[in-house]
């Protein structure tokens, strides 16, 4: 049926008609904003948010949420930044500070199926509790003065492209693959479209939630690590407000909050989206507590959007083909 097949791809590829008619709407708002330097600024603006928006996505696709990303983003900057000052190698900073970040991760899928802590309040918790540790560790004051090589990763580029942005092409190349290829992949949608029936089956329900935490971290890490390259310092109150950047990229991406469903590359046209909201609106001198608005405007649509999508794919799988 040619009106099913229409509205299948409507409903799977919408979020790219949204894309294109916000570049159009900036653009005659702003002549300035088609620019290569704008196009700049905003692969700037979502190298990070579109990296937790990776770890944020294989925990909502098991029916799972994580508000810890953002502390664990700010931590894991204060930790490489106080270890490469300290004189670790800068790799090995690295090294260490992901592994750190992937047991915060790790606290988080434990809490949450060991001790049925609900997920939104587990973390919750570690939020705060990351929070004020990256507080504590620093005495409220940025760390700087290490490694200026370090530095230079997120302001290089090849072939144009900042090195930060090549590595979340590349972390969403690989997502891709895991999540379409891998036994793993398979487990993490199948417990999010049925948890019951996956433990039926014989799926490990808890560890593939507990890994999905642990991805979430390890990236929220990495982001954290881009973040402390860019600014230079490790600063304790950095990464505000980025979980809920991430589940917004995330949800207008079209993965549903109930888990299950969904495609991760469409995630990064949700960064995306987010990206060029926010450059547009400074670009359009709009008052930061407005775009703060507009932004939480942006999530509740998104997650209507989503609800209202779920139920049209229910009504449209009963028509014939």
């Amino acid at each position: 049926m040619r009106h099913k097949s229409l509205a299948m791809f409507a409903l799977n590829y919408g979020i790219l008609l949204m894309l294109i008619a916000l570049l159009i709407f900036f653009s005659v708002m702003s002549p300035n904003f088609m620019t290569v330097g704008t196009m700049v600024t905003i692969l700037k603006q979502i190298m990070i948010i579109g990296i937790v928006s990776i770890g944020s996505a294989f925990v909502i696709l098991t029916g799972g949420i994580d508000l810890s990303v953002g502390s664990v983003a700010a931590v894991s900057a204060v930790t490489a930044a106080i270890l490469m000052l300290n004189g670790m190698p800068v790799l090995l900073a690295c090294l260490v500070t992901v592994l750190i970040a992937g047991v915060y991760g790790a606290i988080n899928g434990l809490l949450i199926t060991k001790i049925a802590v609900p997920p939104l309040i587990a973390t919750l918790a570690t939020m705060t509790s990351l929070r004020g540790l990256a507080f504590i560790i620093t005495g409220g004051l940025p760390v700087f003065g290490f490694s200026t090589t370090f530095g230079q990763f997120a302001s290089g580029t090849f072939l144009g492209l900042p090195y930060p942005v090549i590595l979340l092409l590349a972390l969403y190349g690989f997502a891709i693959w895991f999540l379409g290829r891998t036994t793993m992949g398979r487990y993490i949608y199948g417990v999010g479209s049925n948890q019951e029936a996956s433990r039926l089956s014989g799926i490990n329900v808890g560890w593939v939630k507990i890994f999905t935490y642990m991805v979430s971290g390890l990236l929220a890490g990495v982001a954290g690590l881009v973040l402390l390259s860019r600014t230079n310092s490790g600063q304790p109150g950095a990464a505000s407000g980025y979980e809920m950047e991430a589940i917004t990229s995330v949800v207008l991406g079209g993965i549903a909050l109930t888990g299950g469903e969904g495609k991760i590359s469409l995630v990064l046209v949700g960064a995306v989206i987010m990206g060029v909201l926010k450059t547009g609106m400074v670009m359009l001198n709009v008052n930061d507590y407005v775009q703060m608005v507009v932004q939480g405007g942006v999530l509740i649509l998104a997650v209507a959007l989503s609800v209202m999508t779920q139920r049209i794919r229910k009504r449209l799988a009963d028509l014939p083909a």
